[in-house]
């Protein structure tokens, strides 16, 4: 922070009850050159939700601007800062921002409804349009789609030379397609009156040539995209369409959900991406929540970043509650046989209503949505998930076009996604981070409108209603769960026998909702081995114990197996049959043919299966990197080798034995140091190193320098004891020290 700055000023326009519309907010003075704001009194601002208003500024850390602190009705900080005289009292439109917007821009917004602004648009845009990159934090549901909207149009619409067809002028990423089709339809509101802009979308589920074909023909000045296909992007310069070309105008990069963004993975596309951009550009980030790898990402991407926070209303301004003050939050404590039938009974009892219910795998969508559709009766059931890929666009613009109805859903409805009138939030799994927790209830109660909230929660996990209201500052209400629901359980084992289908997608369900509690990260809470698997074995309505690694050694006196052969269920649908009975087939035909036999399969658990595929692939990779001088001859006389040490290691063979083994390997005998007349490793190739009498050399071959070098060393980092080299000026010296 600059000298002249000394303690950052602060500028509070308090709230006053009955705000809304035709009320007037007290005006306030803005005393920060720093943040774009002038120093003479300005108009204030009159917002749209009456839950938020008053606008601050407050410190940064060391290497940042001061923060532009949104705050809504807190009391002001009354040691440390200097406050301005409040001037004048006028309306917060979108007329009075200290930057004027362009008049089509301002009857776009008539048109849309939005006639006000929000305390994260009133922040964000003069500060956008001000040459400044911004950091904003959020409350869901409070406009931050418009806040990078507006600046975007308005940056190009000032640029001196206008864009040409195929000229990139501002990208938009975010992580999934469904909010980047969100923000596409928004975007395409404000592009209309102007056709000298284009804009295209581009996402997963689509066929990566016609998007190239489509950028060819049409242009894209303004990209959405998610951040694996527009990465793909970048590497389709053998079909004529280089990017890294067209990016060289880029004015301006907003990461929306920034931390989900790192979260999911696509910090190496982010960092590939950032890579092909120019570094003189505008960049924003945006989202309800900050982590610690956006905070590294502001530091080392953002130039003249300033922070701007949207906090609630009546919250301390140290708050960090990120949940509008307009949701109520519940959370209901019951069994986990009996979850299914209270959600059940909580949706007949709300079906003119629009519901999002979240579960922690794509397996129980996929289980519990069919499940739902045949027993909610007149109520309209969809899923989605991440694995759908062509029909996550249709089913999502279908829901949003419902006035009632029932979305089952995972966490990539979580972020960012905004449905009209959604009345309930239903979170029959508790996520798997408490980040996510804020961005699921955030789907309700949006700008003003009030919503709700339900989790359910297991009685051995009761105290993350403590841990949320300490890490998030989101306290919940409880509800006491409802007596005596009918028992639906029944009714879902007899579809499972009816119908192999049900019963594999239940079986699934468990097995994959087993392993994603297992990975949740309240691990004190959320404990595998305190988990009643008979009772949740109950509530999936399964017809037997799975096997799973998990699961082994484990006694279920409590759970009651269905009497039924589980092999002779079969598909309702007559063409999954006839494979079915046919696969069986083949499989009997082969334990003939083996006599009986069983070839055996040792399982592990579902961590350590996936810890060894990303060792093995990570192993390949640097394989392929550095490339191999092996051949095949070569690798197997090496694990042959390998074989040999690990035996003597576990004394399974003696040291005569493993002398004898190496002296008589695959290219055939091989002599002792002094046999081989002092030439240490391996023959006239190699500088002739320090005589062992009576040593064997580790595989001494006919080998360049280089080459014997790395083999020497071993592959499979089991070298023998003392096999080392050393570079010289005449070349390699292999010294032996062999014990043997």
């Amino acid at each position: 922070m600059p000298a002249e700055c000394g303690e950052a000023p602060r500028a509070h326009v308090a709230a006053q009850p009955g705000w809304h519309h035709s009320h007037r907010a007290p005006a306030a003075g803005f005393h920060s050159p720093e943040l774009g704001f002038p120093t003479h009194g300005r108009r204030g601002c009159l917002f749209r939700a009456p839950e938020l208003s008053g606008l601050s500024v407050v410190p940064g850390r060391p290497g940042l601007r001061p923060e532009a602190e949104v705050l809504a009705g807190a009391a002001p900080r009354s040691s440390g800062w200097r406050r301005r005289a409040m001037e004048h009292v006028t309306e917060g439109s979108w007329e009075s921002l200290p930057v004027p917007l362009h008049p089509r821009v301002l009857g776009v917004l008539q048109e849309l409804g939005f006639p006000y602004m929000t305390p994260v648009q009133s922040a964000t845009i003069p500060l956008f349009l001000r040459n400044k990159d911004v950091a904003a934090e959020a409350v869901t549901g409070s406009g931050k789609t418009l806040a990078f909207v507006i600046p975007i149009l308005e940056i190009l619409l000032r640029r001196e030379e206008q864009l040409r067809k195929r000229q990139v002028g501002a990208i938009v990423i975010t992580p999934t397609r469904e909010l980047a089709v969100q923000i596409d339809e928004v975007l395409s509101h404000f592009t209309k009156p102007f056709p000298q802009f284009s804009q295209i979308l581009w996402i997963g589920g689509r066929n990566p040539a016609d998007d190239v074909a489509r950028f060819k023909e049409h242009g894209g000045n303004i990209v959405v995209a998610t951040p694996g296909r527009l990465e793909d992007m970048f590497r389709r310069k053998a079909e004529g369409l280089d990017l890294a070309a067209c990016v060289r105008s880029l004015d301006v990069l907003v990461l929306d959900e920034a931390d989900r963004l790192l979260d999911m993975g696509f910090e190496a596309s982010i960092n590939t991406i950032l890579e092909f951009l120019p570094k003189q550009r505008r960049t924003g980030l945006f989202s309800a929540t900050q982590t610690q790898e956006v905070e590294s990402l502001v530091r080392a991407g953002l130039r003249n970043p300033v922070r701007i926070s949207v906090k609630e209303k009546g919250a301390a301004a140290s708050s960090s509650q990120k949940t509008p003050s307009r949701l109520q939050n519940h959370y209901m404590v019951c069994k986990a046989d009996e979850k299914f039938n209270q959600l059940v009974h909580f949706l007949r009892n709300h079906k003119q209503e629009k519901h999002l219910v979240f579960f922690s795998t794509c397996a129980c969508v996929e289980y519990y949505g069919k499940a739902l559709e045949a027993l909610l009766r007149g109520v309209q059931v969809m899923c989605l998930h991440g694995k759908m890929k062509h029909k996550r666009n249709k089913v999502f613009t279908g829901f949003r076009r419902l006035q009632s109805g029932v979305l089952v859903c995972t966490d990539v409805m979580a972020r960012g996604i905004d449905i009209p009138e959604v009345h309930w939030v239903l979170q029959y799994d508790p996520p798997s981070n408490a980040s996510a927790f804020v961005h699921r209830c955030g789907r309700t109660a949006r700008i003003g409108h009030g919503g709700s909230a339900l989790v359910f929660l297991l009685p051995m996990e009761e105290s993350y209603v403590s841990f949320l209201a300490i890490n998030q500052k989101c306290p919940l209400q409880e509800m006491a769960p409802q007596r005596d629901p009918a028992d639906l359980l029944p009714m879902l084992r007899s579809m499972a026998l009816a119908d192999r289908a049900v019963f594999e997608k239940g079986v699934r369900a468990f097995v994959s909702h087993v392993q994603a509690y297992a990975k949740h990260e309240c691990s004190l809470i959320f404990r595998l081995k305190d988990l009643d698997f008979a009772a949740l074995a109950r509530g999936f309505a399964l017809l037997r114990m799975p096997r799973m690694p998990e699961l082994r050694g484990r006694q279920f006196p409590d759970f009651e197996p269905a009497d039924v052969d589980t092999d002779s269920i079969p598909f309702r649908d007559k063409v999954r049959e006839k494979q079915r009975q046919k696969l069986l087939e083949q499989r009997r035909e082969e334990k003939t043919d083996s006599g009986g036999r069983r070839r055996f399969m040792k399982n592990q658990a579902w961590s350590k299966q996936k810890a060894k595929k990303e060792k093995r692939r990570r192993k390949g990779k640097r394989r392929r990197e550095e490339g191999s001088d092996t051949d095949d001859e070569d690798m197997e006389e090496l694990l042959s080798d390998t074989r040999l040490l690990k035996k003597l290691k576990k004394g399974k063979i003696t040291e005569e034995e493993f002398e004898k083994g190496l002296l008589t390997g695959a290219r055939g005998p091989v002599g002792t140091a002094a046999e081989l007349g002092g030439l240490g490793c391996g023959g006239g190739l190699l500088t002739p190193g320090p005589r062992v009498p009576g040593g064997v050399c580790w595989r001494p071959r006919d080998r360049s320098p280089g080459r014997r070098r790395r083999f020497c060393l071993g592959r499979a980092g089991l070298s023998p004891p003392g096999c080392s080299t050393e570079n010289t000026q005449s070349g390699t010296r292999c010294k032996i020290e062999c014990k043997y």
